[in-house]
């Protein structure tokens, strides 16, 4: 069946002396894989289309549950920006890579969208450290561990919170809170903040305190890597 689509490449595998095998996170089929023929030749006219990151307008002969191909493509967006700087290119490849791995345990079509509007936000200017904490928070929705950062989660009283749980999955109130980990009351705010960000609409966004954003970040890296069976790389050794 031909069709077209939007899409962004994920990744890209070379294939047979010319070609690419693309894996496209496309907003009417989620995840599909592509053969783009000949592509990896200079003068082809699949070339500039066919790399990772690209976003595109893709016409294809589609398959379901098999490999497709790709007819022609015609860039929307290459993020031209992110490439320039290593910042926002490894927290870009970052977010990349979490939506892969979350899109293996629910193929959801509504990950197109948080992709493509990170990548964009990120390619404005906009924070790559913030914006790759509220896809973490996003994602965890779709692998079915949502956060409850609304209320306390053991008793629901929504006025004195002190600190969030990872055992417990979420916020925690003074008079629930007995020992343990009491996160930075800077941090605990914005947590919670991010957590309900609309990524289409913020226009501006920054942190400049370190241990702030650290801290939240310490947080998310053990909570995924307790309760959703993705392996979240750590920033610290990565963004080096």
């Amino acid at each position: 069946m031909q069709t077209r689509t939007k899409g962004i490449v994920l990744s890209e595998t070379p294939y047979g002396e010319t070609s690419k095998i693309l894996n496209i996170l496309t907003s009417d089929y989620g995840l599909i894989g592509v053969i783009s023929k000949g592509s990896r030749n200079i003068k082809n006219k699949l070339r500039g289309v066919s790399n990772k990151m690209n976003y595109c307008e893709y016409t294809i002969n589609y398959k379901e549950n098999a490999l497709s191909t790709l007819i022609e493509g015609n860039i929307i967006n290459s993020f031209k920006n992110i490439y320039v700087d290593m910042k926002m290119a490894m927290y870009s490849f970052f977010i990349m890579d979490l939506i892969y791995q979350t899109l293996k345990e629910n193929n959801n079509k509504d990950l197109f969208n948080i992709l493509e509007s990170s990548l964009s936000k990120i390619n404005d200017g906009l924070s790559p450290e913030l914006i790759s904490i509220i896809v973490e928070l996003k994602l965890l929705k779709y692998l079915g561990v949502t956060l409850n950062l609304d209320s306390c989660t053991n008793c629901g009283n929504k006025d004195n919170i002190i600190t969030i749980d990872v055992n417990q999955g979420g916020l925690i109130c003074k008079e629930c809170y007995h020992d343990g980990y009491i996160m930075d009351s800077r941090a605990l705010h914005l947590i919670m903040m991010l957590n309900k960000v609309d990524l289409l609409k913020i226009s501006k966004l920054e942190i400049t305190d370190d241990k702030v954003y650290k801290d939240i970040d310490d947080f998310i890296y053990e909570y995924y890597n307790n309760y959703t069976g993705i392996y979240l790389k750590k920033k610290d050794r990565i963004f080096i």
